[in-house]
C-alpha cells in the first residue's frame, strides 16, 4: 500500500484542484469574487496558522536587510496569490467551470517557456512543438467559442481574464523555484497566504464601505453553499493541495506529477456538467485533448535542466535550504 501513496494522493490533489473550479462558481454565485477572495484566504490562513503551530513549531523569519530578496518575495506574492485568483475568479464570473479548467490545464506548457527563458533550462525542438500545441488548443477554445456560441464581450473577457491568471501562476511558478534555494515551501506558502488573507479582505471590505453595506460582508457566513464552498477552497484547495503537492514530489518526479495533474481538467469538466449543468462543447473536448497532449510530450521529452539557478542563495538569509 505504501508504494501506491503517492499515486492515490496524486489523484487526490488534481481532484481537488478540479473541484476548486465548480466551488468557485457557487462562492461567486452568492456574492462578489472579491469578497469569495477575503474569505477564502481567511479560511486558508486559520488553518495553515494551526498546522504551522502544531505541526511544523517554527517561526518565519524575513531578513528585511536583503532589499532584493524583499523584493522577489513581494513579487512573488502579486503574481500568486493575488494576480493568478483575482484573474481567475472575475474570469469564471464570465466563462464556465470547464472553460476555466481547461485554459489552466495550459499553465504547464507556459511555465517550460518562462524557465527556458528566465531560468535558462534547456528545451529542445520536440519540446518546442508540444507546446506550441499547447498554445494552440487555448486558442482554438477560444476562437470555436465564438463560432459556434458567438461570445459575448463578457464572454470574451473572461477567457482573456483566464489566460492571465495562467501567464500569473507560470510566472509566480518560476520565481518560486528561484526563492526555493532560500525558503522551504511551507514558509513560501505561509507568506502568500498572509498576503492574500490581508489584501482581498482590506480589498472587500473598502468597497462595501464606500457602497455602505459593509455588514453584508460579514453576514456572508450565514449562506450556507457561499459557507461550504470557500470552507473547500480555502481548507482544501489553498492548504492541502499544498501539503499534498510537497509530499507527491517527494516521493514522484515532477513529469510524473504534471501527468496526474492534467487529470483535474478532466474533474472540471466533469463537476461543470454534472453540478452546474454546463454544456460541453466538442470543442472543448479537443481544446483539451490538445492541451493535455502538449503538457504530457513536453515533459516526456524534457531535455536536461540546470542544476545551477539564476537566483543564488545567500548566506545571512533563513530558512531551510529545499535539496
Amino acid at each position: 500500500m505504501k508504494n501506491y501513496a503517492p499515486y492515490v494522493a496524486a489523484i487526490l490533489n488534481a481532484t481537488i484542484v478540479g473541484l476548486s473550479f465548480l466551488f468557485t462558481k457557487i462562492a461567486i454565485g452568492a456574492t462578489s469574487p472579491i469578497d469569495t477572495l477575503g474569505y477564502r484566504f481567511l479560511v486558508g490562513w486559520i488553518v495553515l496558522t494551526i498546522y504551522m503551530k502544531v505541526f511544523v513549531k517554527e517561526k518565519l523569519v524575513i531578513s528585511f536587510e536583503n532589499k532584493r530578496l524583499v523584493l522577489s518575495l513581494v513579487s512573488l506574492a502579486l503574481f500568486y496569490p493575488t494576480l493568478f485568483f483575482s484573474f481567475q475568479a472575475f474570469g469564471l464570473n464570465y466563462t464556465s467551470s470547464a472553460e476555466g479548467g481547461i485554459i489552466l490545464a495550459f499553465s504547464p506548457a507556459l511555465t517550460a517557456l518562462f524557465a527556458a527563458f528566465f531560468l535558462k533550462e534547456k528545451i529542445n525542438v520536440t519540446q518546442i512543438f508540444f507546446i506550441f500545441l499547447s498554445i494552440f488548443g487555448v486558442v482554438f477554445v477560444f476562437l470555436m467559442n465564438g463560432v459556434v456560441l458567438k461570445m459575448s464581450q463578457g464572454q470574451v473577457i473572461g477567457i482573456v481574464f483566464l489566460v492571465i491568471s495562467c501567464l500569473s501562476i507560470s510566472s509566480y511558478a518560476v520565481l518560486a523555484r528561484a526563492l526555493s534555494v532560500s525558503y522551504r515551501p511551507i514558509q513560501l506558502t505561509y507568506i502568500m497566504v498572509t498576503f492574500g488573507l490581508i489584501f482581498f479582505n482590506l480589498v472587500a471590505i473598502i468597497q462595501r464601505t464606500i457602497k455602505g453595506n459593509v455588514l453584508e460582508y460579514f453576514s456572508l457566513v450565514l449562506k450556507p453553499d457561499f459557507l461550504m464552498a470557500v470552507l473547500f477552497l480555502g481548507g482544501f484547495a489553498t492548504m492541502l493541495t499544498s501539503f499534498l503537492s510537497n509530499y507527491i514530489l517527494s516521493k514522484l518526479t515532477a513529469s510524473k506529477m504534471s501527468i496526474f495533474s492534467n487529470f483535474s481538467t478532466v474533474i472540471s469538466i466533469l463537476a461543470g456538467a454534472i453540478v452546474l449543468h454546463e454544456e460541453i462543447k466538442l470543442h472543448h473536448i479537443i481544446g483539451s485533448i490538445m492541451i493535455i497532449t502538449g503538457v504530457l510530450g513536453a515533459n516526456f521529452y524534457k531535455g536536461k535542466v540546470s542544476r545551477r539557478l539564476k537566483y543564488p542563495a545567500e548566506k545571512n538569509i533563513p530558512g531551510e535550504v529545499l535539496r
